[in-house]
Order: C-alpha cells, then sequence, then structure tokens
C-alpha cells in the first residue's frame, strides 16, 4: 500500500533532503529533471518544480515521489520520515591517492637543480622530451580529474553547445573562422615507431599556416574520425592562431597517436617537445568538448545509461564517448585505457588512482592477465566486448573494487587495439550508505569457483546494483552477472597464495651491504 502525504507533511524537510540527495550524487537540476523523463515521462516534474519542491515551497504528488525513490533508490516511506536524515558522504571522502614522493630535502630539489638533472635522467633512460611531456600532462589531468572549464568555454564558443554535430556543421564553422581544406590521397603505410619498432601508420591530416588544413580522402569514409580531425584542427585555429606549431594526426606509431612533429628525431628534451606535446592535449580536448558539449552530452549518457556504442547514432568512435564521459560524468572516479596488444599502453587517464597496469614506453612482460583489457588481448577473436567488477590487490595498500567494460575496435590503419573505460566503486558505495570495509569482509569469506573468482554474495550485488542504478552507468549493473575477478598491479607483485599463471615471480633483491650489516649487528662485533 502506497504511503499517503499528509497535509502536515513537513514540506521543507523533504526539499532539504532532496537536494541533499541530488548535491550528494553530482546532479544538476536538469540532470535529475532528464532522469525523471526516462523514468515517467508522463508524471516526470520539469526543472522549475523540482526547484520549487527542493525550496519547499511544493508538496510532490505520490507520482513524482514514486519517480524520486526510484531514482534515488530509496523507500518511499524514507523519504516522508522526517526522522531519518540521509547519510551525506562526499565522493572523494575514500579515493585511493596517486603514488607520489615528497621532494626532500627541499635543497636537491631546487629549480635550477631540476633543470639540469632531469634533461640528464631522461637522456640516461632513453625518454624522450614528448614522452616526458605526456607523463606530465597526464598527471595534470588526473590531478584536475580532467576537468578544464577555460577549453570548454573556448570550444562552447563556437559550437554555441550544438550537439550533435555533423562534418557539414564544422565545415561552415571553417569558413566563419576563414579556414580552408584541401584533400589529398595516402594509404596506409608501414613506419618506424619510437622503439624502432615497424608499424602499420595511417596519415589522416595537418595543419598547414596560416589557414589550411589538409585531410586524407580516406576520411570522407569515416564521418566520426573525419568530425574529429576537422575538430582537433578548428581547436589549434582557436586556441593558438593557427601558427602550424602542432603535431600532425596519424594512426599508429607514436605514444599518443601523431607523429613527431620535427623532421628528425630528438634524443634530448627540448622546449619545443613540451609545447608540442601541450597543444596536442589542448587540441584533443577541445575538439571533445567541441564534439560533445559537456550539459547535453551529459544528458546523453545519462539517457542511453553510459553505453560506450552510443556514439553509433551520433557518428562519433567509442574512443571518444569513452575519454568524454570521464570529463562530463557528476561522478568523477574514472580511468581509461588503451592498449595494443600484447600489453602496450597508448593513452592512460587514471582519474581514481587506479595502477598502472602495464608500461606507455616499455613492452613488459610483467602485467596482471586478469585484467579485462589483456583478456581480451590475449584473444581477440573470441570477444567483442566485456564487463567486469575487479577486487585490486596491492601489497601495500587496502583492496580496491572497480567496474570497467573493454571493447576491441581497429585504428584508421587497421591495428587492432583494446579501450576501456572503469570506475572505482568504493567512493561510489560509500557516498551512498555502504560501508566499504564490510564489504571487503564479506568478500574475502565468500565462495569462489574453480578459477578462484568471487561469487558475488546478494547482499552486495543490491548495493552495486542500487548505487549503479543512482549515476544510471548501465555497464556495472552488467558486470555483476559474472564473478569478481582478482587482479593486481604486478604478476611479479602478486599477492594471491595461489598464482594465476605458472610463472615464478622475481624475487626482490637484498643489498648485499645490507645482510653483512645485519650480520654484524646480530654478532655484536668486538670491542
Amino acid at each position: 500500500m502506497k504511503p499517503k502525504i499528509h497535509a502536515a507533511a513537513n514540506a521543507h524537510f523533504l526539499g532539504s533532503k532532496l537536494r541533499m540527495l541530488r548535491k550528494q550524487s553530482g546532479m544538476t537540476l536538469e540532470d535529475l529533471a532528464v532522469r525523471c523523463v526516462q523514468i515517467d515521462a508522463m508524471n516526470a516534474p520539469s526543472v522549475s518544480y523540482i526547484s520549487l519542491i527542493e525550496r519547499g515551497q511544493r508538496t510532490p504528488a505520490p507520482a513524482v515521489l514514486e519517480i524520486l525513490a526510484t531514482i534515488f533508490q530509496r523507500d518511499l516511506d524514507w523519504l516522508l520520515d522526517d526522522g531519518q536524515q540521509p547519510n551525506i558522504q562526499t565522493q572523494d571522502g575514500i579515493k585511493r591517492s596517486l603514488d607520489r614522493i615528497q621532494l626532500e630535502p627541499s635543497i636537491l630539489f631546487e629549480k635550477e637543480l631540476m633543470e639540469i638533472s632531469i634533461p640528464e635522467l631522461l637522456t640516461q633512460a632513453s625518454i624522450s622530451g614528448r614522452q616526458f611531456a605526456h607523463i606530465l600532462i597526464r598527471a595534470h589531468q588526473e590531478h584536475n580529474h580532467n576537468q578544464f572549464p577555460d577549453l570548454e568555454r573556448a570550444a562552447d564558443a563556437i559550437s554555441e553547445k550544438r550537439f550533435p554535430l555533423r562534418s557539414r556543421n564544422i565545415l561552415e564553422i571553417y569558413k566563419q573562422q576563414g579556414l580552408k581544406v584541401k584533400w589529398f590521397k595516402k594509404h596506409s603505410f608501414q613506419t618506424i615507431s619510437d622503439e624502432d619498432k615497424e608499424v602499420k601508420t595511417f596519415f589522416r591530416s595537418f595543419y598547414h599556416a596560416p589557414n589550411t588544413i589538409y585531410l586524407n580522402e580516406e576520411l570522407k569514409k569515416n564521418e566520426a574520425r573525419l568530425k574529429y580531425d576537422l575538430a582537433y584542427h578548428l581547436g589549434h585555429k582557436i586556441l593558438h592562431s593557427g601558427d602550424g606549431l602542432i603535431s600532425s594526426q596519424a594512426t599508429g606509431g607514436e605514444l599518443g597517436g601523431s607523429p613527431q612533429p620535427s623532421k628528425e628525431r630528438s634524443t634530448t628534451m627540448n622546449q619545443r617537445d613540451i609545447l608540442m606535446a601541450w597543444r596536442d592535449f589542448e587540441c584533443s580536448f577541445f575538439a571533445g568538448a567541441f564534439l560533445c558539449p559537456r550539459q547535453p552530452f551529459r544528458q546523453y549518457l545519462s539517457r542511453k545509461a553510459y553505453d560506450i556504442f552510443s556514439g553509433d547514432q551520433i557518428e562519433l568512435t567509442p574512443a571518444v564517448i569513452m575519454r568524454r564521459m570521464t570529463a562530463v560524468s557528476p561522478y568523477r572516479h574514472w580511468h581509461y585505457f588503451d592498449i595494443y596488444p600484447p600489453n602496450k599502453l597508448r593513452a592512460v587517464y587514471r582519474g581514481n588512482g587506479i595502477p598502472m597496469p602495464a608500461g606507455t614506453m616499455t613492452d613488459s612482460p610483467d602485467f596482471c592477465r586478469q585484467w579485462a583489457l589483456f583478456q581480451m588481448a590475449d584473444d581477440l577473436e573470441s570477444m567483442d566486448t566485456l564487463t567486469q567488477i575487479s577486487l585490486m590487490r596491492e601489497m601495500d595498500r587496502n583492496p580496491r573494487l572497480y567496474s570497467c567494460i573493454a571493447t576491441k575496435t581497429v585504428d584508421g590503419a587497421g591495428n587492432p587495439h583494446i579501450i576501456s573505460v572503469g570506475v572505482d566503486l568504493f567512493p561510489l558505495l560509500e557516498s551512498h550508505g555502504s560501508n566499504p570495509e564490510q564489504i571487503m569482509d564479506a568478500l574475502e569469506i565468500a565462495p569462489r569457483n574453480k578459477k578462484n573468482e568471487i561469487i558475488i554474495p546478494q547482499e552486495i550485488n543490491d548495493a552495486i546494483t542500487a548505487a549503479a542504478r543512482i549515476v544510471n552507468i548501465g555497464w556495472v549493473e552488467k558486470g555483476l552477472n559474472s564473478p569478481v575477478r582478482i587482479i593486481c598491479p604486478r604478476q611479479s607483485t602478486c599477492p594471491r597464495q595461489n598464482k594465476c599463471t605458472k610463472k615464478t615471480p622475481t624475487p626482490k633483491r637484498i643489498s648485499w651491504i645490507e645482510e653483512i650489516k645485519e650480520k654484524i649487528l646480530t654478532e655484536g662485533g668486538s670491542k
């Protein structure tokens, strides 16, 4: 029997409770209104009506209350009970911090010394200035949770937040900005990567100062890739006045997908490398914000339950959809990986602090094959998409629970690669009333199958399902259909008693000096 709303109901208290729930979930009034339409378009309240409810100026009808209860996964009795306060937790309450070091003693980390020592370190480690710049930029992204409002405002000013855009719309904007387009023919070809390995690449486009963009005619066959390249070069015109100091767009080869800006590779770091890498990032972010304006795209993702293939309907690639959702989602704890088999990471974002599963500059065999993207890379023919709930175990950190979706795709040169996006579930669960420590305790004693995968207890299944429905990420709930996989950052430091691979981990090396010192201390020495 549905509870009745009495005239004496505390509308102000109900409104305050609703506002706290909305803020806790990171929703705007517009976001909540869109979610209401998804649940019940006939009875869904408008933005202004929700605002009146929150201010205590309206008492919602029973149908509206049911919609709100469904969205926030609460009982109607709970919403109407003046005595029950929401357990408000911030999403950042227990986030996993990225690994970092203290720059102490400070005398050794003065600016002048760093300017001398960093280039020497990179040279000795055979790390190019471009690779180092990408590490710096990625750290900047992760520290800021992929939030760059200045770039978004620049994109919105040009696009006027129109969504979706077609290539013809972008070409009209090109004319307004005084940009010209010319076409060239060039098929995929073999080249040498930064690691001196032969790779298949596809030269897509480049910007020729002051105002001409050259595009490969092959892009005419792929609207999604054409739109991205057009938006990328438009960003260079808007942000950098089209001076031409920007990388060409190519698939395959270098870190980040574009070739070196200079004719010859530099073995040392220089300011040009840093500038080019930073501008590449700015133009790439501009392109994402231009094609996917924050508010309309956020509402689109909500309607599609964060379906990574929702770009098919608006001619955007899954990679663009994945990367942009990490920036526009009300939930902040995302990661994104792009890996070329068997284990070469080409793009990384770790806003939730998840450990690096492999290297971006080396092909190391020391990676955990239980990660979803490595499972797919091991067998490209058997699966196209994989959803997974993963329990991350590390030697010196508390366990974490992640959810991800990975899919196989092909780049413009025909090279297969795996892209994956995921979230840290702990901040989400904690912000909606669950206790992460209790969840971990329950998972530790839960039954397991023959592969040592954890069978999810129903209580935890229900908690994750409710949290996933609040943020409306459909593939989190889908991942519950399979057991939880145990993963670790590196195979050599796997904390399992029963290893998932037959390879014996490399033992840690102990300094012989420490061994001798310990022996002397044990024997006591002579006076």
